[in-house]
């Protein structure tokens, strides 16, 4: 992985001259760990750490591993977008936003070459941005959340096909309560997959 890390510094490091962007890579067990977990790009605490789902991610990540009976160090855990995408409020401070257009399409490649170094048994991916990196913009959340899926990722002559399940982003929860149950079946429904698949 350190490779993949190096050849991903030298290509983004001339980038963004007026800023320093701060990349933030994946970590876990990166030897066909039974789930490599896909976010959508580093936060505040995320930059600063130099580490993926810390802070508020990082509780819900806890919540997350308690409720599919996993540990971080079992399992791989990144985002689609290693930097993180900031807004600037009239008042001057600082925000997260969603990755834009650019930002998707230049990170992408790379966490399709990451899936193929670390060949996770099962991905899972949280919110649209993960889904739509992996199997397009023609589908939703919304429709497939829950439910085991196959993604066919590609990346410079090489292959592979992987069994995907989508999640909501556990941030959704917070701005819409009704999601909880649907988000804690689903939960049980993706240890149920694990289970399964000899885990």
């Amino acid at each position: 992985m350190e490779k993949y890390r190096q050849r991903c510094r030298d290509f983004f490091s001339g980038l963004w001259p007026a800023e320093e962007k701060v990349l933030v890579f994946g970590e876990g067990q990166s030897d066909h760990p039974p789930v490599m977990l896909i976010g959508e790009a580093p936060g505040e605490q995320e930059t600063l750490q130099r580490r993926p789902f810390v802070g508020k991610a990082g509780k819900n990540l806890d919540g997350f591993l308690e409720a599919v009976a996993l540990r971080r160090e079992e399992i791989y855990i990144s985002n689609v977008v290693k930097v993180r995408p900031t807004k600037v409020s009239a008042r001057g401070s600082v925000s997260n936003r969603p990755p834009n257009r650019e930002e998707l399409a230049l990170f992408t490649p790379w966490l399709r070459e990451e899936i193929l170094l670390v060949q996770p048994r099962l991905l899972v991916t949280l919110g649209n941005t993960a889904l739509h990196a992996l199997l397009g913009d023609g589908v939703t959340i919304g429709q497939l959340h829950g439910q085991t899926q196959q993604a066919t990722v590609r990346f410079s002559g090489s292959e592979g096909t992987f069994a995907l399940f989508p999640l909501y982003h556990p941030a959704s929860i917070i701005y819409n309560r009704a999601l909880q149950a649907v988000y804690e079946e689903d939960l049980r429904a993706l240890r149920g997959v694990l289970d399964a698949g000899g885990r």
